[in-house]
């Protein structure tokens, strides 16, 4: 089964109430905040900056963006209205943010519109993302910065042994809901093909030893998948979620993934 993500749209409820539940659990750890603070400091964003996130989910970086300092209005776009919805309910108070459906590779918005465009863990879902990127510089004015934060999905695992059988929920994450597990081997490339400039390029690394989005995206939805794809039943299914729950109790558990980011500048 193709990446849900390509035809969000359509997806099962069950699969979305999933996916957007880990949006919000990825968010919210430490680590994650550490490595999107890191890479929006070196996107030095000027005062008064519009940013725009291609790809915002439940809006938990929109909403990190419109409290970014100097930030006047910041603006999430995505495909699904489920998750649209969910990112307007969770961000109701806020003035300075706006969301809109929208496919990132066709943006509704003039040339020149955003001082800064972010993608984080978007273009690993996108099936053209040179002409996401290519959208992102028609929107950006001269000068402006285009951040891309992406994980590395061909490091991604759970195993602490060969042939780990937990690991098989990892490989199933990443065949059902990635795209292109190998897309940040060709960022750079792709960000100078879109006319942008890289300025900085930074490797982050990320473990999770206890509860996290790794146990309710790559364990649960992983192992869900195997069982809709009709590889395992029910029963193995529950066995990989409760031999996850059992290390995370006994101290034994480990997931890890490598993620990219890359501050580019649009020429002028």
């Amino acid at each position: 089964m193709a990446d849900i993500y390509t035809r969000i749209t359509g997806a099962p409820a069950s699969i979305l109430g999933g996916l957007m539940a880990a949006l919000e659990t990825r968010a919210a750890d430490p680590q994650q905040r550490g490595m999107l603070q890191t890479y929006l400091t070196d996107a030095a964003l000027p005062p008064g900056a519009r940013v725009l996130e291609v790809g915002c989910g439940t809006g938990a970086v929109t909403r990190a963006l419109a409290a970014w300092p100097g930030v006047s209005e910041a603006v999430g776009v995505d495909p699904s209205p489920v998750f649209l919805a969910r990112a307007r309910e969770l961000a109701r108070t806020l003035t300075t943010i706006v969301f809109e459906e929208a496919d990132g590779r066709t943006l509704p918005f003039g040339a020149a519109a955003f001082d800064a465009v972010v993608f984080h863990t978007t273009l690993c879902h996108v099936p053209d993302p040179g002409i996401a990127l290519q959208e992102a510089a028609r929107v950006l004015r001269p000068a402006g910065r285009l951040a891309v934060f992406e994980g590395d999905y061909a490091t991604a695992t759970l195993a602490t042994g060969a042939e780990d059988p937990l690991d098989t929920c990892a490989e199933a994450f990443r065949e059902h809901f990635v795209h292109d597990p190998w897309l940040v081997r060709r960022l750079p490339a792709l960000v100078r093909t879109a006319g942008l400039d890289p300025v900085c390029v930074r490797s982050h690394g990320y473990v999770e030893l206890g509860p996290g989005f790794m146990l309710s995206s790559w364990v649960d939805l992983g192992a869900d998948a195997l069982v809709a794809a009709g590889r395992i039943g029910p029963d193995l299914a529950a066995g990989l979620k409760a031999e996850a729950r059992r290390r995370i109790a006994s101290g034994e558990y480990f997931g890890h993934i490598a993620y990219l980011s890359i501050v580019a500048r649009k020429p002028g």
